[in-house]
């Protein structure tokens, strides 16, 4: 590290970072190492690998892959093995003599055309792995010792070994079968064996493994060969990146009021249609990387490469992608690279016998909280592996992009456990920062543009790490977007401890804008987070059990849903255009769905009730979850015609605590929240820079929405040359109650 900062690689555009935030200059030399590192490794892969292009792609290399005469090439990283094997369905016939037919070749795994025979050598490695260990080797039990026997399916696990080859890595090639066709039919079971140094015999799956699937009764998860003899093809292309971004972050399995795992075919069919109706032009899929616990949301991830199969096969996948493509709809990728799940037999924990294959040996390769996993970025193996799977998801499904899931666990040494980010930027800078992990993410975000310009990369970091969504070139981490995850704690705070009197409307504006100029920020006021078992929704925390028995129009209108419904509907509103340069929803708190969010487990006798979104409640014209929905894809269509969120930040001209009133300008918009619970105002004054005739464009307080409809929305609000609150112009407007209006400009063009 001190070499690097030695050599001094320049940061081509930090000066422009630090003209922009001068409290970073004290921190050159460290953006200046950073970025030194991430050159550095960028040139050893040029160098030794033939090309950052060809280093991503290892996944057509690696694992087992189909040569163009039919046969097979497979190679897997296994450093602490002393021997690795293939079996499967297809050795339950294999004899020794096959063996005799198969070509293996030796030296540099990069030029796969170049086969050679090397027959002797494989008879060799058979009767070696026969072999017991001698006699002055480390004394191991007998059960070590002994070899298993074939399983019960008949499966020879010794008949294809692989090649040793430089640096830990393996490598095996499968002649055609006599028809010249696959060795190993679509469909088979297949396994990893290993031998690993203690004599062990172990049975993994490919880290690499394309798709795995619980079978019958099975608690582990099998191997399975994925090589259709028809496979998906894209009908339609991909769509530009949007400028405002609005994202509907969904979970497949729990798309559906029934209590089931829901299909990617019912996504869809049944779900798909519903995003773009509510306006949103981008869908993030949470828990497609595979996943042995379904409990997890899909953040214990056993298998990198599959799509996870409980909810269909991998081409069931890639025909909702490019559904969404053809509505228009971009489609993001919840992406698990800052630890794995710490299952072996059908993941990838010690998959050569070693707890330091992929990962940090002992202590700091284990997440203590999460009990999982943790990667070693230093290591050349696992970048080749990280990012050939990010380009894996985009190439072979048409992934338009990820959201980096957990990234303050990967830049800390201490994973952010029991710390509290004030913002002092000396938080962000030093050796307890893993920048080894820092310069993944870098390097990830820079393949991902190169290769794809038009894809989108969001970070979900709590700490708040100066200039991660800031251009590589300027010493940045080089992400589109970040999440603003201050946002729906505040909300949830508020709402739990203060009454409606008490609510501070400087604190809300703060939040709302307290974001780092020119890096781009994703508002929500509430995610999957909130909606989780042990915390509640916005709606139910403003609800609660009211929403069991008052929600029908055939019943009296409460205080308490009627508070909670206008409340809803202002809250989600104010986030969406004061608070970043893009929106989030989790799939269903659009229409305020009641109670949480619960997978099987347990805890809960394996129930499903939970586990599902009630898509017809919205549906259902009797009950005021309509309003909610109704409101919620007006606004976003509103987003649509103006796009504020690609506009610069608001203009705030008001924020008046005894009034409880915000006002804000943004994209030729004026924006007016009266969060007072009970007090309206006659003739307020509103300030607007922009002179000409107002009229309503978007109204909380209307019927359709579930309000109280104290609004003409044929009135015109024309400025007047009167100064207020710093804009040269005002007018004056009548404002409800806890109602938010909006107003147009009708002499400006949409």
């Amino acid at each position: 590290m001190a070499a690097a900062v030695a050599r001094g690689v320049s940061v081509p555009e930090l000066p422009r970072l630090l003209a922009r935030d001068p409290y970073l200059a004290p921190f050159a030399p460290d953006f200046q190492r950073r970025y030194t590192l991430f050159h550095d490794r960028l040139k050893n892969i040029e160098e030794n690998e033939g090309g950052l292009d060809k280093f991503s792609r290892s996944y057509k290399t690696f694992g087992v892959n189909q040569l163009l005469d039919g046969g097979l090439y497979c190679k897997e990283w296994a450093p602490g093995a002393e021997a690795v094997f293939l079996t499967g369905d297809f050795t339950s016939l294999a004899s020794f003599s096959d063996v005799m037919f198969m070509r293996a070749r030796g030296g540099d795994s990069r030029n796969v055309e170049e086969v050679s025979d090397n027959e002797e050598y494989l008879e060799e490695l058979v009767e070696e792995a026969a072999t017991p260990p001698a006699p002055d080797e480390p004394k191991q039990s007998p059960k070590l010792q002994q070899e298993p026997e074939p399983k019960a399916d008949g499966w020879n696990p010794f008949s294809h070994p692989y090649k040793k080859m430089d640096y830990g890595k393996w490598e095996l090639i499968i002649p055609p079968g006599q028809d010249g066709f696959s060795p190993v039919p679509h469909g088979s079971k297949l396994k990893v064996v290993i031998r690993s140094k203690n004599g062990e015999i172990l049975y993994r799956i490919s880290p690499w493994a394309k798709y795995v699937a619980r079978v019958g009764t099975n608690v582990n998860y099998d191997w399975i060969h994925w090589d259709p003899p028809l496979p998906y093809l894209r009908k339609h292309p991909q769509p530009k990146k949007p400028k405002s971004l609005r994202i509907y972050e969904s979970h497949v399995g729990i798309a559906s009021p029934e209590g089931k795992v829901a299909s990617y075919k019912n996504f869809t069919d049944n779900i798909l249609p519903k995003i773009k109706d509510l306006g949103y032009n981008c869908v993030q899929l949470m828990a497609i990387m595979e996943h042995a616990y379904y409990a997890s949301f899909g953040y214990q991830i056993t298998s990198f490469f599959a799509a996870s199969s409980r909810y269909g096969t991998p081409d069931d996948l890639k025909e909702l992608i490019d559904i969404a493509h053809s509505l228009g709809i971009t489609v993001l990728l919840d992406v698990v690279h800052s630890h794995a799940s710490n299952n072996s037999e059908d993941g990838l924990n010690k998959f050569d016998g070693t707890d330091s294959c992929f990962f940090h040996s002992g202590p700091r390769g284990t997440h203590n909280l999460w009990d999982s996993r943790l990667f070693d970025y230093s290591n050349w193996e696992v970048l080749r592996f990280l990012l050939s799977n990010l380009r894996w998801w985009i190439e072979e499904y048409g992934f338009d992009g990820f959201r980096f899931d957990g990234i303050t666990s990967m830049l800390y040494h201490n994973h952010g456990i029991g710390t509290g980010f004030s913002g002092d930027y000396h938080e962000y800078f030093g050796l307890h920062v893993d920048e080894d992990a820092l310069v993944y993410l870098i390097m990830a975000n820079h393949i991902i543009h190169l290769l794809h310009p038009e894809s989108i990369t969001v970070a979900e970091d709590v700490s708040g790490m100066p200039a991660l969504c800031c251009p590589i070139a300027q010493g940045g981490g080089g992400f589109d977007y970040r999440l603003a995850m201050a946002i729906p704690d505040k909300w949830i705070q508020i709402i739990k401890e203060l009454k409606d009197e008490d609510w501070n409307m400087g604190n809300i504006v703060h939040t709302l804008t307290n974001r780092r100029y020119e890096e781009k920020y994703i508002a929500y006021a509430e995610s999957h987070d909130q909606a989780l078992v042990g915390d509640k929704t916005l709606a139910f925390w403003l609800m609660d059990a009211e929403m069991y028995t008052n929600m029908s129009v055939l019943s009296p209108l409460t205080p308490v849903i009627d508070r909670g419904i206008q409340l809803h509907k202002m809250i989600r509103l104010i986030t969406h255009a004061l608070g970043g340069e893009g929106y989030l929803n989790f799939m269903g708190n659009e229409f305020g769905h009641p109670e949480w969010l619960d997978f099987p487990r347990k805890g809960n006798n394996e129930s499903y009730h939970y586990a599902r979104r009630q898509f017809h409640l919205a549906d259902d014209h009797i009950l005021r979850y309509r309003f909610l929905n109704t409101f919620d894809r007006d606004m976003n269509k509103l987003e649509e015609r103006f796009g504020w969120l690609a506009s610069p930040p608001a203009f705030v001209t008001e924020n008046h605590e005894s009034n409880k009133v915000i006002i804000f300008e943004r994209a030729n918009l004026i924006f007016i929240f009266n969060f007072h619970p009970s007090k309206s105002y006659t003739e307020y004054r509103v300030a607007a820079e922009t002179p000409g005739k107002y009229k309503i464009a978007l109204d909380s307080d209307a019927p359709e929405y579930g309000g109280h409809q104290r609004l003409d929305h044929n009135t015109e609000y024309f400025t007047e040359q009167y100064s207020h609150n710093f804009r040269s112009n005002s007018l004056l407007a009548y404002i409800p109650s806890r109602v938010a209006i909006v107003l147009q400009n009708m002499d400006i063009p949409n």
